[in-house]
């Protein structure tokens, strides 16, 4: 059964079985490691998608930098800032509730100070109205991570293909695809354990080196192209609904279509438009009686006075 929601001035239709399962919290999504129930995590940028994304079973929202490409146009996540993000995941926690709300921590937020990591971790907190962040990187980041846990910000982790590191990796590229860079992937997820991290994303690596990661960590795994091992899946928004069409990774599984459609609807749009067939009357506002006679009246008086 369906039900209408409402509270704090917004409303969404969420499933009875979503209501009993109520907010999903950092605490559920560690406990889902091993139980049998994996996770399904997808992005969102905007109020409209993420009042959707409230209405469905999905159990974590990731307020990604990749808005940065399929919202803000750029090529790619590099030059989105904080302000950005943020302008993205509070339009996001306006629109959905029941998720886990987990923010992007952009290029250069992080990266240089524990310090400026935590306090650029706040902001998603404070700001933005988050559960949680999200960075990129494994060993290298563990400071970070360090410090943002101890202000009491649950991290989420990013290993594998890392778009912020685009320029060294040489570009979209898998990873792990040799024993050393297997193994060195590991002793990321296994730091970023250590570090206090609460799951772990792992984007474009073999689905054996997935599932190797998968097992050596106690914390979920959250896969993007790393196999069926994991403990959930994550896909970008646009990618999933066909909404980006700029490239789609192999690891993409288009579920619907509706750029095609929204194409197909504007051409129909502009077509009635020009054979003056919107607005049809259903679609128009009309006088009150007798005040079109009125109107008629006064115009004919006003002519004659010409």
């Amino acid at each position: 059964m369906l039900r209408v929601f409402c509270t704090w001035g917004w409303a969404a239709v969420v499933s009875d079985d979503q209501k009993q399962r109520g907010k999903v919290t950092v605490p559920k999504v560690i406990a889902a490691k091993g139980s049998g129930r994996r996770l399904a995590m997808v992005t969102a940028y905007d109020y409209a998608f993420a009042t959707i994304i409230n209405g469905a079973p999905i159990d974590i929202i990731l307020v990604g930098d990749s808005g940065g490409m399929t919202t803000l146009g750029y090529s790619s996540t590099l030059p989105v800032t904080m302000d950005e993000m943020i302008m993205m995941a509070k339009a996001v926690a306006r629109g959905a509730q029941l998720p886990l709300l987990v923010g992007d921590l952009p290029f250069m937020s992080y990266e240089t100070s524990p310090v400026k990591a935590a306090e650029n971790a706040g902001r998603m907190l404070k700001e933005a109205g988050m559960d949680a962040v999200k960075l990129e990187g494994g060993v290298a980041m563990v400071p970070a991570v360090e410090a943002i846990v101890r202000a009491n910000i649950p991290v989420m982790g990013h290993i594998g293909l890392t778009p912020q590191s685009l320029a060294r990796l040489g570009g979209f590229r898998v990873q792990g695809r040799d024993a050393d860079a297997a193994e060195s992937l590991v002793r990321d997820a296994r730091a970023l354990e250590a570090a206090g991290a609460f799951a772990i994303v792992i984007e474009a690596v073999p689905a054996e080196v997935g599932a190797m990661i998968t097992d050596a960590v106690a914390v979920p795994t959250i896969g993007i192209g790393a196999g069926p091992r994991c403990d959930g899946q994550v896909l970008v928004l646009h990618d999933l609904l066909g909404l980006f069409d700029r490239f789609r990774p192999k690891f993409v599984k288009q579920y619907a279509d509706l750029g095609g459609q929204a194409r197909a609807a504007l051409a129909s749009f502009a077509d009635e438009v020009r054979a003056g067939l919107f607005p049809a009357a259903q679609h128009c506002y009309s006088l009150p009686p007798g005040i079109a006679e009125q109107l008629e009246q006064r115009q004919d008086a006003a002519d004659r006075r010409k």
